[in-house]
């Protein structure tokens, strides 16, 4: 187990990155979502079922669990370079924020989806 291992099990540093994340969560999203958060949404949601995340966007849109999707997965799908400039824009770790946004996003859908799709004008 090498010293990044040691500190990433760390309770007091997972609560800071923690903590971090959620302060410029909302800031993180907006990034994410565009000013027009409903159409950026959309074209993130068809972006994710041309990807092959189809089940996923599904759970979300619809009720019930949510269907996870990985950092990795999530970044796939919206470019390495987009995640990495917004990880270096705020100043947080590029693994952390990947983390973030595959929490997140699942759930921005869900609640933006309440009748069990995006609004038409999105």
């Amino acid at each position: 187990m090498g010293i990044l291992d040691s500190l990433e099990n760390n309770p007091a540093l997972r609560s800071a990155l923690g903590q971090l994340g959620a302060a410029v969560l909302p800031a993180v999203l907006n990034e994410v979502l565009g000013s027009n958060n409903q159409g950026r949404l959309s074209a993130i949601v068809a972006k994710l079922q041309q990807s092959g995340f189809g089940d996923q966007v599904k759970s979300w849109l619809g009720n019930g669990q949510n269907l996870p999707i990985s950092a990795d997965q999530l970044r796939a799908v919206l470019g390495s370079d987009t995640v990495r400039q917004l990880a270096a824009r705020y100043n947080i770790p590029v693994d952390q924020l990947g983390q973030i946004l595959a929490q997140e996003l699942p759930k921005a859908v869900d609640q933006a989806s309440p009748e069990g799709h995006l609004p038409h004008t999105a």
